[in-house]
Formats: structure tokens, sequence, C-alpha cells
């Protein structure tokens, strides 16, 4: 069974107070959902035209202000905040008006960065500097999304934990695989990979060493990404791709530059259409392994030229919907195998996803809507965010406690109840999967499948 992803709301025992710096496009479009929700909103908005429309649009209070501006986070009852979202397109100041609203008391505060910032966060740790529970970048999200196809195009589920150092993939037992009719302390699980829910008949259910898959079984794994690959081909029976994947993104701009990292670690030949001759160059420079090519990738003439018809993949992630939409199009008339658009309005998006397949496009993503998705996590007033619910168990991610049972002892000495498994471990900027011999220390987030009746005494093991 599909998890149901933002299983938070299910869990927050009454709606929240909130406050949103910042009414650009990601902004306004948090507040209009969250508003809908319940939530209680107040709003910060520098321009006083955007203040007013949103004012008419949304059923929030809304401030024309600074974010950094103590007046105006007063006005904004700031003293009643339980989630700080600051969200305009500045670090400077998301971080500053983040980080005075946590020292005025808001329990958690979330701050949107350009991804170039949140790419040095392994060099300098800005959340703790700056007292932020959670920092993104858009850009970085919605690139995440896109690259999920590519890299698990068989999968029926991929998630990332961890800062994207973990992965969560849901595969189903193929009739010819291996591990059809075997048990999973029979199918030697490679070291760093977690098998943590079966789903059999529609039903789940954490498994144990002795649990036996059988064809048709889905099952969730976690795990290094690289790692996962080789393993969900022996449990889908199929060998590993051998030969590299050919992908073709049009638009060099930071939701192209942010994809083809990320798909330069994956093994993929990658090549970047962009016709701004500037971005080009700078692309060049900062890409080792993807080719960059200036070309306007909205004519059929330049993808031809470009042989864009031998790709296994065409992303078109340009800022234009239209010119993504339709390049997507060209490209499936072309022969692509697979074509993913980026598409900015999540209504436009929630369209194409649903009916593009016809139109050869397989999946469309929308910054706004995915970004949501990330945020939606954290409106809760629990200990833990549920990241994902299940018939039976829950995906969890929680702090270890200072003065908690677990706090200081390795995973082994801690008497786990029956139906929780361990499948991320994040402390400061590394992430692993925890493994018997590895120490818990205050502080450290943990991910973990939970099944319910587990719950309570599993969370107990953490708390302060």
């Amino acid at each position: 069974m599909k998890p149901s992803r933002w299983a938070s709301l299910i869990h927050s025992p009454k709606n929240m107070n909130m406050i949103i710096v910042g009414a650009g496009e990601i902004g306004r479009h948090l507040a209009s959902v969250l508003s809908q929700q319940g939530h209680v909103i107040s709003v910060i908005e520098k321009s006083e035209a955007m203040a007013a429309e949103l004012e008419q649009a949304i059923d929030c209070k809304v401030i024309h202000g600074n974010g950094a501006s103590v007046r105006d986070l007063v006005e904004a009852d700031v003293g009643e905040c339980e989630l700080f979202l600051s969200l305009t397109s500045s670090n400077t100041a998301n971080m500053m008006s983040a980080s005075m609203a946590k020292s005025m008391g808001v329990g958690r505060v979330i701050c949107r960065v350009h991804p170039g910032l949140q790419r040095e966060e392994w060099l300098f740790d800005f959340k703790g500097h700056f007292g932020i529970d959670h920092i993104f970048s858009s850009e970085r999200i919605a690139a995440i999304e896109l690259a999920k196809y590519v890299r698990n195009p068989d999968s029926l589920v991929v998630e990332e934990l961890a800062r994207g150092k973990i992965e969560l993939q849901q595969v189903r037992i193929g009739e010819g695989s291996s591990a059809n009719g075997t048990s999973l302390k029979k199918i030697g699980t490679p070291r760093g990979i977690r098998v943590a829910v079966v789903t059999r008949k529609g039903q789940d259910f954490v498994p144990d060493a002795d649990t036996v898959l059988q064809f048709g079984d889905v099952v969730m794994i976690f795990g290094e990404p690289r790692k996962l690959r080789d393993f969900s081909s022996k449990l889908q029976g199929r060998h590993a791709a051998g030969q590299r994947l050919k992908v073709v993104i049009f638009g060099g701009n930071e939701y192209g530059f942010c994809l083809a990292q990320m798909l330069e670690s994956l093994d993929c030949d990658v090549r970047i259409l962009e016709k701004d001759r500037n971005l080009c160059d700078q692309l060049a420079d900062r890409l080792v392994n993807t080719t960059i090519i200036c070309a306007d990738a909205t004519m059929v003439a330049n993808l031809e030229e470009e042989q864009v018809s031998e790709a296994d993949f065409f992303i078109a992630a340009s800022l234009g919907d239209e010119d993504n939409v339709m390049s997507c199009l060209q490209a499936h008339t072309l022969g692509v195998g697979s074509c993913l658009t980026l598409i900015h309005r999540a209504d436009y998006a929630a369209a194409i996803s649903g009916s593009g397949r016809h139109l050869g496009i397989k999946a469309a993503v929308s910054p706004r809507e995915a970004t949501r998705r990330e945020i939606q996590r954290f409106i809760t007033t629990d200990r833990y965010h549920v990241l994902e619910e299940f018939d039976a168990a829950l995906l969890l991610e929680i702090r270890v406690g200072k003065g908690s049972i677990a706090a200081g002892h390795m995973v082994k000495e801690v008497e786990w109840p029956s139906g929780v498994v361990l499948v991320g471990q994040l402390r400061g900027v590394q992430a692993d999967l925890p493994g018997p011999d590895d120490f818990l220390h205050a502080g450290d987030h943990l991910y973990a499948v939970v099944a319910k009746p587990a719950l309570k005494a599993f969370a107990k093991l953490l708390a302060d």
C-alpha cells in the first residue's frame, strides 16, 4: 500500500499559530493552503502592494513590514507563534528573522535559503549558529523530486531522509526473484541496508529475521542510495542496469544545476541545454561530468541536432511552464523514453501529473507543492515528526533527549520494543544507518519505522 506522505496532520492535536515572512510564490502558496487547513496564520510582507493583495485573497493576518523588525514580529504575535517560516528570496533576511524569532521564544523556526548556501552546510553549521531548526532550498527540493524518477524508475515509492544521505525505496518482490520464498536472514541483507515494512495482500507489518518474503510482497528498504540500487534489483528479480542512463536537462538555472549535480554522482551521462552563453560558461566551470550545450531547447531543430531522441530521460527545468511542457511534447515526439517537467503553478502540476502520461510526460513537479510537503511534516505539536504512515506502522523522525534512557548507550544496549526498526541516524552533518555498536548521543536525530502499538514505549526511551 502506498503510504500517506504527510500524515503529521493526523497527529497534530490542534491547529497551530504560525508566522510566515515573505509572500512570494512559496510564501503565498503556503499561507493559502495552511489557512484553509484551519491554522492561525500571520504574514509579514515588505511589499505594500503584495501585502494588500494577499489580505484580500487569503483569510489570515497580513502585516506590511519587515520580518527582522522586533516591532513587526510583536505585531504578528510572535509570543504566541509555534512555527515560524522565513521564506523570502534573501538568505540574510531569512536567517536574521528566523534567528530573532528563535531568540524570542518560538519553538520551531524554518528558513528558506539559496541552494548555494545549503551546499556549504558541511563547512559551517548555519542551523546551530543561528538557532534555526530546519534549512531548506526550494530549488534543491524540486530537483530531488525530479531525480527520484531517474534514480529508481522501477520503484513504487522513493523518498530521502537525513539530508539525502539515506533513501527509502518501496519495491515489489518479483516471481523470479531469489528473495521469493526466502527468509530475511537467508537473503543476506547487505551492511547498511534495512528491510523495515512488508505489505502483503494490503496489510502492512514490520518484519523480523524469520519473515519469509513472497511473490507480490511490497517491501520497504532503507539505505545509502548507491547500495540500494543492486539490492532493489535483486528483490525485484532483475539485473541491475549496467549501462549509464542518458539524461538531457532543459535549463541551466539553479533547478537544472542542482539536478545535474545529483545525477552526475549516479552514473548518468548528463547534458544541459541552455541558451544563455554566460550561464553556459558558469555551468562548464562548476560541473565536472556534465556536457553543457548552448542551444534553445524549445526549438525542435536543436533537439534533433543534439540527438535528444537517444536520451532515456528528457527533463524540462526552465523557469517557464509553457516552455517546459512544449519541449517535453517535442522530445516525446522525437522518441525520448521518459519526459519529466518542472511546473511552477501547483494546480497545473497536479493536472499534468494526472493526465500527462497521455502526452508522454511521466511526471510534473511543482516547487511550491514540493516545499509545502517538506514543511508539512513540521506542523505537529508532537515530539516526533511523522514522515509516513502505514496501516500498522509509522516512519518517524525523533530527537534523542538529553536525559533520555537511550542517550549515551549503544544501540544494542537499549531494550527496544518489538516492532521497531532504526533506519537512520543524523548527527550534525553526518548521517548513517545505525548498527548495534553505534552510540546514541543527546541531540541525535533518529529515523525509525515503529509499529503503532510500540509508539508510546519507543518515544519514552528517547524522551528527556
